[in-house]
């Protein structure tokens, strides 16, 4: 009872004029961002948190939300059309809607994604209300040894989960570690690698390293390509609405689809590319019209946008109830938090409870507006695509160096800028995973505050480590975290040399 109480209240906060406002900018612009390619709702969150410094942080973190939704969205816009994801997670939606629209199904094609994905976000949302207070007050119970080890999991998960090889997750995690320790120690009151820097004696500023990584970085990554292949688009043909044959194969992979995302989006390890992969190939075992797969399946395209989005709201369990951030995305929301001065966790639930709510109240109504805003607006969406590169490119840095002036006046910030987005730039030209370098640059400081808390209360004893269950088993899931992608690497290549 005290949920539908507490959404209630949430409730009457996202509806005000100024917080819908907000969601509707934000939804605008992650659908937007979505249907270009490249551009995802984690360079966007990165590029408004300077801007958005002095703005009301509930505001500010609705937008945040509505990008992130809108992104998911509009992600199968360009995958539907011209067989280019604008978001990873997409890339399931890609292989039978691509095929949909050159059969002149994009039509129905792009509806049954619109829809889906509302139906989806809404049972997710819900699913998050009534799930991240069951595990705030497990959270309470927490010592300090609890929390380190739930950072350790996080960093295991995260830096083995983004990208391809597990070892450069963690060089990438390692990055953020070592930024992390830049400033003043809180502790001892010491100057920790500012290099007779004042302004380094503050640390490295968030926003600064998610602007330069993302935004610089992607920029320069772009310019260094000079040889692009056109992408032709497909025009939508037909009706844009779905026959009664359409529905009925629709609305269960929907249902299955929301059932993979919701779940594996809130494990620390989830994402939204796991649960797409897996409702396609359940779609596929599952389908009464298996000849259909291949040549443009409407339920290869419901059920993976479903997950999709599922996904987008779980990712939101673990960032608002435990602070950890399981997508590139939720690692920028967890930037905008700390920008406020706010911690996500169990206290935040008892601190700012008109915050989070209304932050989650106002996921209903954005996704009424994303299903508004996409069916009509496809036309819109497509036309997108025809900015020039160059154009976009070049508005992107401006507006990236503008932003950082804005908030932080100063040549050693905009230096600073300017070497992270070179870091971006050769870590996208290596393939070095991003987001694992703005986790640990956000949570390092956490995790060693509660390591020395821990430490602290036990008179330097580090089996206090392994004494408390809660930390035992999170250390335990870590170690497994991190030795089992280096065991199934090492069973693939003894695999492959039997064969």
């Amino acid at each position: 009872m005290d949920t539908f109480a507490a959404l209630a209240h949430g409730m009457a906060v996202a509806v005000q004029p100024m917080n819908l406002l907000y969601a509707l900018i934000g939804v605008f612009l992650g659908t937007a961002v979505g249907v270009l390619p490249g551009i995802g709702p984690a360079l966007t969150v990165a590029l408004l948190l300077p801007v958005t410094y002095k703005l009301d942080p509930g505001g500010s973190l609705i937008m945040f939300a509505g990008i992130y939704y809108g992104g998911m969205y509009g992600g199968s816009t360009t995958a539907i059309l011209i067989n280019t994801p604008g978001e990873s997670a997409s890339m399931a939606t890609a292989l039978e809607g691509n095929k949909m629209a050159k059969a002149g199904r994009g039509g129905p094609a792009l509806a049954t994604s619109a829809i889906g994905s509302f139906v989806a976000g809404t049972i997710a949302t819900i699913g998050l209300a009534f799930l991240a207070p069951w595990l705030v007050d497990v959270a309470v119970r927490f010592g300090p040894e609890d929390y380190f080890a739930l950072m350790c999991v996080a960093f295991v998960t995260v830096s083995a989960t983004f990208g391809d090889s597990p070892v450069r997750g963690l060089t990438s995690l390692f990055i953020g570690l070592t930024l992390g320790l830049i400033g003043i120690d809180k502790l001892t009151g010491q100057a920790r690698l500012a290099f007779g820097v004042p302004e380094l004696l503050d640390g490295v500023e968030v926003t600064t390293l998610a602007v330069g990584l993302f935004a610089v970085g992607e920029a320069l990554y772009v310019a260094s390509r000079r040889h692009h292949t056109e992408e032709k688009l497909e025009p939508v043909r037909g009706s844009l609405w779905m026959t009664r044959e359409d529905w009925k194969r629709s609305w269960k992979p929907w249902l299955r689809g929301t059932m993979f995302g919701f779940p594996i989006g809130a494990l620390p390890a989830g994402g939204a590319e796991i649960p797409t992969f897996l409702s396609y190939s359940t779609e596929k075992r599952l389908t009464k019209h298996p000849e259909e797969f291949g040549k443009g399946a409407i339920e290869g395209v419901a059920g993976p946008e479903a997950a999709n989005n599922a996904s987008a709201a779980g990712t939101l369990v673990p960032l608002l109830t435990l602070g950890l951030p399981t997508s590139a995305t939720a690692a920028m929301m967890l930037a905008g938090f700390q920008q406020y001065g706010l911690n996500p966790g169990p206290l935040l639930f008892a601190e700012r409870p008109d915050l989070v709510w209304g932050l989650i109240a106002s996921l209903f109504i954005a996704n009424m507006m994303l299903l508004v805003l996409n069916l009509p607006l496809v036309g819109l969406w497509v036309r997108l695509l025809a900015i020039p590169q160059p154009w976009l490119y070049a508005g992107i840095l401006v507006f990236a160096t503008m932003g950082t002036i804005a908030a932080k006046p100063s040549v050693v910030e905009l230096s600073m800028l300017a070497g992270f987005g070179v870091l971006g730039f050769l870590m996208r030209r290596f393939d070095f995973p991003i987001a694992p370098v703005v986790v640990g640059l956000i949570l390092g400081p956490i995790a060693e505050s509660q390591l020395r808390r821990a430490l602290a209360i036990s008179l330097g004893d580090p089996l206090t480590l392994l004494q408390s269950p809660i930390s035992a088993t999170l250390l335990g899931i870590a170690l497994i975290a991190l030795v089992a992608p280096f065991v199934l690497k090492g069973l693939g290549r003894f695999k492959a040399n039997e064969d």
